[in-house]
C-alpha cells in the first residue's frame, strides 16, 4: 500500500507534466497535480505518526 501511493502520485504529476506541456488541456491537468501532491503530503504525515 506504501508504494502504491508514490506510484499513484508519480503517474498523476507525469500526466500532468505531459499534458501541461503537450495537449494544454486546461484547469483538468492541473487537478491532476493537486491530487498527486496531497497523495505525496498524505503519506509524509503518515510516514511520520508510525515511526
Amino acid at each position: 500500500m506504501n508504494n502504491l501511493l508514490y506510484l499513484i502520485a508519480a503517474i498523476l504529476i507525469i500526466g500532468w507534466v505531459i499534458g501541461f506541456f503537450a495537449y494544454n488541456a486546461g484547469s483538468n491537468i492541473h487537478i491532476l497535480l493537486v491530487v498527486a501532491l496531497i497523495l505525496v503530503i498524505f503519506r509524509a504525515i503518515q510516514k511520520k505518526k508510525i515511526a
